[in-house]
């Protein structure tokens, strides 16, 4: 039911990719290696985007924006229009 064994293979064979059934010993750590490099560098993309961003034209007072939340600009031109309300 499990189709058989595993197929002689030559064990004088080297590739990049482990040759035949390869299962590294330390994949977990390979993966959260490369899995936190992934993060670091789209955060810092991000960050490096957000600094970067200039706008033309603010979003409307109310109206849902996401880059409200990280764009420096329409936070200082929220931050002054409401200085202006509240005074």
């Amino acid at each position: 039911m499990g189709g058989g064994g595993k197929i002689p293979y030559p064990k004088h064979v080297w590739t990049p990719s482990g040759g035949w059934y390869a299962q590294p010993k330390n994949w977990r750590t390979n993966t959260l290696t490369m899995g936190a490099l992934l993060v670091g560098i789209s955060v810092m993309t991000l960050h490096l985007s957000a600094n970067i961003e200039h706008r033309e034209s603010m979003p409307e007072k109310g109206r849902f924006f996401p880059s409200r939340w990280w764009s420096r600009e329409i936070r200082q031109y929220e931050a002054s229009q409401k200085a202006k309300e509240s005074s």
